[in-house]
């Protein structure tokens, strides 16, 4: 995509139209979880088969990741955005309209596809668009906001619109948002295909790396139900590592490889990556815990726990948005990285703390506002580390792989938390603590295990992320860092 012709001020109006999109995926992926309840009431779901208005659309949002990525960076990221857009949009409509368990599932699983493809492309799209450090900090410093902040809000959205409306307006408020986020895109980004040469897409390794992460998802957010040592688990665990070990295979033979090994040999990629997936399970800790202990332990409404978020979302905006770029362009990634992920576990150690008869200002709003601190000096660096080693031409694809990454990060740490928090309250209830005592129990154990991931990422960016602002990379030439 050429973006020389667009002027100072259609980039950035280009920026916050990119950032509505994604910021509609985002709310997707929390909005849901206040109307369950309403949900299971209207259409009969029983308990077993709800779960899959989730995960229907956790399966195809962490399987199409990778390739949504790549396809824009072959076919052209403007065209494969607005395809995704249109995808999710329609999808939004039929889940809006289902009267049916079936119809609703199957919805939810195409808003995941969509979905994937506008979070991997949007990410190299605004790559595209601010080539230069000091605009590029701030561009991903207010994407990282929208990133970091969009899941809190969709639980206050959620709670609004399904107890002034109902729970089809959750999926209904995306129409109006999609159709003008396609218009403005038409009018605000150029047209044109990839930089990249024209090569036939890697079909095999694109089967098999889809395919191995679907069975991974699906057997991680299933391993409570069936058991993490049952046959099915460990058996969907095993094929998704076959399959990944033919994609690896594969992706070493083929000419014009989906995902070229060599760029895990970059020391920003590589980091940034494992760093993602210790950051999303520590984050999934804190939204989908936290969320729990004030819900069904300080027994707070829906819209009290979404405002409860409010104050670190705050926080967050006023860093990502400003903050967060002057950081990056004074001390580099590496700093700023830990730093950010050392508060993140701070505050998750806080919760792991919070008593049966908490006080909001004194027992949650510390905590959130460290977390707040946390997330919005971070998330910036961290994905301008893991986008600015790679060539231009890979930008979806690295953008693919970091958010693979998160995506694989939080499902699975957010299955092994919630299976710790409920192991430790049945040991609990088993030597004789009362119900909210015991679920107490199991909250603050997640989230001493949340603090460590976070804690660990920190270690990592503090070790393993290069000290210095990375340059955009271009074809034929390396980016440039200092140590």
């Amino acid at each position: 995509m050429n973006t020389s012709n667009l002027d100072a001020r259609k980039r950035w109006w280009a920026l916050y139209v990119l950032c509505a999109g994604v910021l509609m995926i985002v709310l997707d992926t929390t909005i849901v979880n206040v109307a369950l309840p309403s949900i299971r009431e209207d259409l009969r779901f029983t308990e077993t088969s709800l779960v899959w208005v989730v995960n229907g659309y956790m399966l195809t949002f962490g399987g199409f990741l990778l390739l949504g990525g790549r396809l824009g960076d072959l076919y052209g990221h403007r065209r494969v955005f607005l395809l995704g857009l249109t995808l999710f949009t329609l999808a939004s409509l039929a889940c809006g309209l289902s009267n049916s368990q079936g119809l609703l599932v199957a919805a939810r699983a195409v808003q995941g596809l969509g979905g994937a493809v506008v979070t991997a492309v949007a990410l190299s799209l605004i790559m595209s668009l601010f080539t230069e450090p000091a605009d590029r900090a701030k561009a991903m410093g207010i994407y990282g906001f929208v990133c970091a902040g969009g899941g809190s809000i969709g639980v206050l959205l959620g709670g609004f619109l399904t107890s002034a409306l109902n729970w089809h307006w959750i999926f209904l408020v995306n129409l109006p948002i999609g159709i003008a986020v396609y218009a403005l895109c038409v009018v605000l980004l150029p047209g044109g295909r990839s930089q990249g040469p024209a090569v036939r897409l890697d079909v095999g390794g694109a089967v098999t790396v889809t395919a191995a992460l679907m069975l991974a998802v699906y057997a991680v957010v299933n391993g409570n139900e069936a058991g993490w040592t049952s046959v099915q688990t460990l058996g969907l665990l095993a094929g998704a590592a076959v399959l990944l070990a033919t994609f690896l295979i594969i992706e070493a033979r083929v000419r014009a490889p989906l995902m070229p090994l060599a760029l895990f040999r970059l020391r920003n990629v590589a980091t940034a990556n494992v760093v993602g997936v210790l950051w999303a399970a520590a984050m999934f800790a804190w939204f989908f815990i936290s969320a729990l202990y004030l819900q069904l332990v300080l027994g707070y409404g829906p819209l009290q726990v979404g405002l409860s978020f409010l104050p670190a979302n705050l926080v967050m905006m006023v860093l990502s948005v400003g903050v967060s770029a002057k950081l990056v362009m004074r001390f580099g990634n590496r700093l700023p990285s830990a730093a950010g992920m050392l508060l993140v576990g701070a505050g998750l150690a806080y919760f792991a703390r919070a008593p049966l008869g908490g006080e909001f200002f004194v027992d949650v709003l510390p905590g959130m506002l460290l977390l707040g601190f946390g997330a919005g000096i971070a998330f910036n660096p961290v994905l301008l580390a893991a986008m600015s080693d790679v060539k231009e031409s890979e930008s979806g694809l690295a953008s693919g792989v970091v958010n693979t990454s998160f995506m694989m990060g939080g499902a699975l740490g957010l299955a092994i938390l919630a299976s710790l928090a409920a192991s430790q309250t049945e040991s609990a209830l088993a030597s004789g603590l009362g119900q909210l005592a015991a679920l107490n129990a199991g909250y603050h154990a997640a989230f001493v295990v949340g603090a460590v991931f976070a804690g660990a990422a920190s270690v990592l960016c503090a070790v393993g992320l290069r000290a210095g602002v990375q340059a955009p990379a271009h074809e034929g030439a390396p980016a440039t860092a200092t140590e």
